[in-house]
């Protein structure tokens, strides 16, 4: 049975983008569903046509045009299991938004997303660097991603343990970068209360025994103090990830800045605060013509408008050069550059 694609020539994405950047694409297709995406896709392979998988839009970089097709699945569907012990197997589609889902699982009072409330996108788009806010990573609560392959057509689901997941890092940048589709994800989450306050102010800013949705509302109003609104000041969040250093060079920098956060992890080395990093240089706030540093927190690059990709990377690469420069730690973006 033949599926009918839609397809629409020269789309402006500059709406479907949180950065807000000027981009056309040559040919764009909404996949209402994943036969439709099946269709774009085989559509694509067919023709030679590259092909972009647009989400969110809230961990990309988009040039002012993108070749080929862009497919956007945008099939939302979700649903759930308990089990006998409270556990909660609840399986969404890519094209659903993850803030709208963590509210859902809390409104159910369920454990286990909640401090990952606010994060812009897609679920689809959240495997691919591993999300993670306050302490939790998607990985603590992944079971499996539905995938379908580009090459052959091929569905297949993925254990978490198959995904190579790391710090805003997955086999999804990796070996499968840019050779599959998320369809799907399957969590297990839990109606046994376990909140997990220990990262930041979190434990303040709510009762000794919160519910889901406590602990949600203080993320979110945590994140609205020290984040820009994407719909009022164009952003994508954290620009840059947070470097990984060796504990030889960490304390080598700590005793010049003995005030600096450095925070130990399993494998021996030492994560440091990009943000902090950024603004010991002197560039919280700072501004060169459409982009800045955003003055409440200096990891967030900010559009102002009338930029575009080029102008952007340049400002990045200016102050990764002068994080550098100062205290020769190397920083790395997180927004993936399409095309």
């Amino acid at each position: 049975m033949s599926v009918e694609l839609a397809l629409c020539l020269d789309r402006d994405l500059q709406r479907h983008n949180t950065l807000g950047l000027p981009c056309v694409a040559e040919r764009f297709i909404d996949a209402e569903s994943p036969a439709r995406l099946a269709a774009a896709v085989a559509m694509a392979q067919q023709a030679g046509w590259p092909l972009t998988v647009l989400g969110g839009g809230s961990n990309l970089i988009l040039p002012r045009r993108l070749s080929g097709l862009v497919v956007r699945p945008t099939f939302a569907d979700w649903d759930y299991r308990r089990d006998a012990e409270g556990g909660i197997a609840l399986r969404v589609e890519a094209g659903m938004n993850w803030h709208a889902l963590v509210m859902a699982s809390v409104d159910r009072g369920w454990w286990g997303i909640e401090n990952l409330a606010l994060i812009p996108g897609h679920c689809g788009a959240a495997p691919i660097q591993n999300i993670g806010a306050y302490g939790v990573e998607l990985a603590d609560v992944l079971e499996s991603v539905e995938l379908l392959h580009l090459d052959s057509g091929r569905y297949e689901t993925l254990t978490g343990a198959a995904c190579r997941f790391g710090y805003r890092d997955s086999i999804f940048k990796g070996a499968l970068a840019g050779r599959v589709v998320i369809t799907a994800l399957n969590l297990m989450l839990s109606e046994t209360p376990h909140p997990r306050l220990g990262y930041g102010d979190l434990a303040t800013r709510v009762t000794d025994a919160p519910s889901p949705r406590d602990v949600a509302e203080a993320v979110v109003a945590i994140r609205r103090e020290k984040l820009p609104d994407p719909a009022q000041l164009a952003n994508a969040g954290s620009f840059f990830k947070n470097p990984l250093v060796s504990a030889e060079q960490a304390q080598h920098l700590l005793v010049d800045c003995p005030d600096m956060p450095h925070f130990a992890q399993p494998d021996g080395r030492v994560k440091l605060a990009a943000g902090w990093l950024i603004d010991r240089c002197g560039l919280k706030g700072v501004r060169r013509g459409a982009f800045g540093v955003h003055d409440r927190q200096a990891l967030v690059l900010v559009h102002h408008g009338g930029g575009d990709a080029e102008g952007l990377l340049a400002f990045a690469a200016e102050i990764a050069a002068a994080v550098e420069e100062r205290f020769g730690v190397a920083l790395s973006r997180e927004p993936r550059l399409a095309g």
